[in-house]
Parts: C-alpha cells; sequence; structure tokens
C-alpha cells in the first residue's frame, strides 16, 4: 500500500536576507516529493521588499511580523501551520539532502518522541565545508541528553522535526528571550525526556569568521545564562553535587569566555590595542574571576593585558599560539 506524502510544515524566520533565504527554501523544495509535502511559512520581522518576492518564487507563505527577535517570527509561523509534522530552518542555514528520512523513521517507530534533532555541518558563508557532522559521538538520550543540553551542547533548531502536539504540549518560544530561545524550546521536550537524536547530517550551519562578532556575544551571553538558570534549577535532582552545577553553568557559557580570551590574545598580536581591550572587558562580563586568574597566570590572555598597558611604550609581548588548557 503506498504511503501519502507526509505533510511537513516548516517554520523559517528571517531578516533582511533575500539571497540567503533563497538558498534555505531552495534548499526545502529540493527535499519535496513523494515522501514529503512541505508547508513553508516565513516569518519577516524585517523590511525588505525582496522577502515576499523569494517566497513566492517558492510557494512559500508570507507572514509578516512586527515585533523584533526570531522568536516572534517563529511563532508567527508556528500558529499558521497546518501539517502534522513541525521542521525548522533558519534563513542563514541550508538543509542537506540526508536530513528528515532517519527522523521519520525514529519517530514512527517510538510514538512516545515528540521531537528528533541531528548533526550540523559547520560552514562558511559560500558553504564550503569546516567540519565533520557535528557532535560525533552523538548524545546519548532522556537524561544524559538533557545534561549535556545543560552543558554546552547547543542543538540547532534547523536539525529539528517535531509532531505538531509539541504546540499544545511545550508551548511557543519566549519572545522576551532574543536569544536562546530556540535552545529554551528544546530544552522543555528535552525536560519531558521526549526529545531524541538521529544520527544523520541535517544542515550547512554558516558559521561566522571567529572574533567578528563581539557585540552579539555580549547580548547572547545574558540570555544564555537565563536560560540555563530556568532549566537547571527545577532539574537540580540530575547534578550529583554543588560542584556538577557549577561545572554544568560554567560548560553552558564557557564557549562565550574562550572566544573573548582568543579575541584579545590575538587582537594584542596584531597591534590592535582598542579590540583587545574591548575583548578582555568582555571576558570579564562572562567570568570574572577565571578572567583575573587568566590575567595573573601565564597564559596568553596575560601577554594580551601586557600589551595593552605597555603598547605606547613600544614593548613587544608575544601571543602564544594556541591556548593552554586550566
Amino acid at each position: 500500500m503506498t504511503r501519502s506524502p507526509r505533510r511537513v510544515s516548516v517554520i523559517v524566520p528571517t531578516y533582511n536576507r533575500a539571497p540567503l533565504l533563497r538558498q534555505a527554501l531552495a534548499s526545502i523544495r529540493r527535499l519535496e516529493g513523494d515522501a514529503f509535502t512541505f508547508e513553508i511559512l516565513v516569518g519577516d520581522n524585517g523590511c525588505s521588499d525582496a522577502t515576499r518576492t523569494v517566497c513566492d518564487e517558492f510557494g512559500a507563505e508570507y507572514i509578516p511580523v512586527t515585533r523584533h527577535g526570531a522568536g516572534a517570527a517563529r511563532n508567527a509561523a508556528l500558529r499558521a501551520a497546518t501539517g502534522d509534522y513541525l521542521a525548522f530552518l533558519d534563513d542563514d542555514d541550508v538543509w542537506l539532502p540526508t536530513h528528515l528520512s532517519a527522523h521519520f523513521a525514529l519517530l514512527d517507530a517510538r510514538p512516545e518522541v515528540d521531537a528528533v534533532i541531528g548533526q550540523v555541518i559547520y560552514a562558511t558563508h559560500d558553504l564550503a565545508t569546516l567540519s565533520a557532522p557535528f557532535p560525533d559521538p552523538p548524545p546519548h538520550e532522556g537524561e544524559p541528553l538533557l545534561k549535556a543540553m545543560l552543558s554546552g551542547f547547543f542543538p540547532q533548531i534547523g536539525t529539528t522535526i517535531a509532531r505538531a502536539r509539541v504546540r499544545e504540549k511545550f508551548g511557543e518560544f519566549d519572545e522576551e528571550l532574543i536569544g536562546g530561545q530556540d535552545l529554551d524550546w528544546l530544552l522543555r521536550i528535552a525536560r519531558n525526556r521526549s526529545l531524541a537524536f538521529a544520527v544523520t547530517p541535517c544542515l550547512w550551519f554558516r558559521a561566522r569568521p571567529y572574533g567578528t562578532y563581539d557585540a552579539l556575544q555580549l547580548k547572547r551571553v545574558k540570555f544564555d545564562r537565563t536560560v540555563f538558570l530556568r532549566h537547571a534549577v527545577p532539574e537540580w535532582r540530575i547534578w550529583r553535587s554543588p560542584f556538577a552545577f557549577l561545572k554544568a553553568y560554567t560548560g553552558t557559557l564557557r564557549h562565550f569566555f574562550d572566544y573573548f580570551v582568543d579575541a584579545a590574545a590575538h587582537r594584542a598580536g596584531s597591534g590592535d590595542r582598542r579590540g583587545s581591550t574591548r575583548a578582555l572587558i568582555g571576558a570579564f562580563s562572562v567570568f570574572p574571576l577565571r578572567t583575573l586568574y587568566y590575567v595573573i597566570a601565564p597564559k596568553p590572555l596575560r601577554a594580551a593585558v601586557l600589551s595593552i598597558v605597555f603598547a605606547r611604550r613600544g614593548a613587544v609581548f608575544p601571543i602564544e599560539a594556541q591556548r593552554d588548557g586550566d
């Protein structure tokens, strides 16, 4: 007996990125066929006239959104979705041909699962591959997956396939969270122990050039801290000790700290005193005590600080090529 194509509502938030949006929507339509039919819903909180044109080009429903933030754009599309399943894709990412099949096989085999996430491949702006499929090895499910997501593993929302019932079970995205609202939403499912993982590459994730987005990182620190505390504190039973809880908190924010430490060191090494100072302040805003330790200990950050302090005297302090561990 031939099975009817699955109807999937694909939610795409966008903000003034018509050329990238075109690539994203094209990657969705390429997966359409006998197995899947897509209702593409584009929530637009930008002001680019070209966005509507791109939506028309790919038969996507255009939904204007007046409130800022990806959460508001996703929610507007989520409310309009009529499919039996929900999928997601950010406007600057691209689905891979290997997406979907493994997710649906898992959903078919396990009716208790509400949503499935998968792997990403990091890529340049031109989609040149930068990494192997990540994460590898994949995280275990249930409590281990929840702990991983509360310790620094951030699943990409574009790898997610969910049953439509998640809207009633877990609600909408928190529009107050300008950053981290996708992690917050997935953590609700993970805390229900109904989030599974499919070991399959799902999308190309465009990575920004390292050290070029200080302001965005500073903004995200606050929101990721909020998301961690919102979900980690009620799940206190999964932490064996206060030390384990603190380690998870550190893991959640560690990538922000590493970003600013590396930026401070590299900028000092190239003579960018102002940029190095800005990055040093960023590191301090994430982990004040750890930053002070890095300044005192024989680490690249100390050399960066010395370069900042004595730059006008012409002193040169070599910056180590690789940051050593704690």
